[in-house]
Parts: C-alpha cells; sequence; structure tokens
C-alpha cells in the first residue's frame, strides 16, 4: 500500500489580524472534512501593521491613524465580530486596550513549533488579544502564555529578553511580502498555490484534497 506524501501547507497570517483569527478555525475545520489526506500545516508570520513600535501604542492612537477614528473601526469590527462568533469564535473590540507589535508572538509560535505547539501557542496568543483584550506587549502575558502551551516559562522569559529569533521572524515575514502577500490570511498549498482570505473550509477542504492528488501524482511519476 502506497503511502502518500503529506501536503505543506503555510499558513501566513498575523496574530492580532481577527479574519486570520477566523481563517485558522477555518482551515482546522477543513482538515476536520479531509481526515484521510496527510498535511504538514506550519504557520508564518506576517506583519499587518509594521509600523507599530516594538513596545506598542494605545489601541486609540491605533485605530485613529489606521481607520480615521475609534468610531470609523466600529462599523467593520461589528462585521467581524459577527463573522468570528459564526465560528464559536468571540471578538470583544472594546476590550483591547494596547496595539501589539508582533515580532515577540511571532518569536513564541517559533520556539513553540520546536514543541510541535505551534497551532496552540498561536491560538492562546490570539484567545488573549480577541476575546480576553490581552496586552500583549507585556513579557508577563506573553510568559504566561508560553507556559500554558507547555514552553518553560523561566525560558521563554530569558529568550524574549535577547533579540534570538528576531532576525528569522523579520526575514520570514519580509519573504511574504516579496512573495506578494498583502492580505492575510493566505494559505499557501505545497509552496506553490496560494489561496487570500478567510476561505470558506469546504473551498479549502475541496484545495486540499485537489492538491495533494497533484503532488502525489508528481511523486509516483
Amino acid at each position: 500500500m502506497s503511502t502518500l506524501k503529506p501536503l505543506q501547507i503555510d499558513v501566513v497570517s498575523d496574530v492580532v489580524c481577527p479574519w486570520c483569527y477566523i481563517g485558522k478555525h477555518r482551515i482546522e475545520s477543513a482538515l476536520a472534512l479531509v481526515p484521510d489526506v496527510p498535511v504538514k500545516l506550519n504557520f508564518r508570520p506576517f506583519f499587518l501593521n509594521p509600523w507599530v513600535p516594538r513596545e506598542g501604542i494605545s489601541r486609540e492612537d491605533y485605530l485613529t491613524k489606521k481607520f480615521g477614528s475609534v468610531e470609523a473601526y466600529k462599523g467593520i469590527a461589528g462585521r467581524v465580530v459577527a463573522a468570528a462568533s459564526e465560528e464559536g469564535l468571540v471578538y470583544k473590540p472594546e476590550l483591547v486596550a494596547r496595539q501589539p507589535n508582533t515580532t515577540d508572538c511571532h518569536r513564541l509560535i517559533l520556539w513553540a513549533e520546536a514543541i510541535g505547539k505551534a497551532p496552540e501557542m498561536k491560538q492562546r496568543l490570539m484567545e488573549l488579544y480577541f476575546r480576553d483584550g490581552g496586552d500583549l506587549t507585556d513579557v508577563n502575558v506573553l510568559v504566561q502564555a508560553a507556559a500554558d502551551v507547555g514552553l518553560d516559562a523561566d525560558d521563554a522569559r530569558r529568550r524574549l529578553a535577547t533579540d534570538e529569533d528576531v532576525a528569522r521572524v523579520s526575514a520570514d515575514a519580509q519573504e511574504a511580502s516579496e512573495k506578494g502577500i498583502s492580505g492575510v490570511p493566505t494559505y499557501v498549498f505545497a509552496q506553490k498555490y496560494a489561496v487570500s482570505g478567510a476561505q470558506d473550509p469546504n473551498l479549502l477542504a475541496r484545495a486540499i484534497r485537489e492538491v495533494s492528488a497533484e503532488i502525489n501524482a508528481q511523486a509516483a511519476e
């Protein structure tokens, strides 16, 4: 019996992107629809707001700069809150007080990948931000999130205090931009087909099945 070659799916997204929060849930729902297809899911960094300084800024300043005013975001937020709710996710924009730079979040996801916990790390950070209004610029919040998914808290605190993997995360995010990815989430199948946006799980499942069949047919030639 031949063994299928796993399909690599790179999910390019950011922790503070609400559609990425929804999109993560949708790709996981899609995978549940194709349990017979082996998949290797990778989470790749993207900076939705590369101009936000490492220490972060107030949410009010951020919304004013990005959308013109806090009020202007409310209509947009309403639609996203509703979309998240349909996925069983909670987004409470009114709780978010600080807009973080996500370099440290992406470093934690990278470090969690080493113990096979990247999806859990990403989920934890997103829940903290969207559901709980957690301050992702606070090292204590980040260390606790790391501990929650099984990373050593003291080790995470020590590494966060250094520049370890800052250049790597930045380079990975830059590479995504150079490949033409400007909107996230973007799902890259087998490093050759890109699907942008938090697509319907049925559409994603169909893409997974088709690309998996293609790469396995090529491997068999």
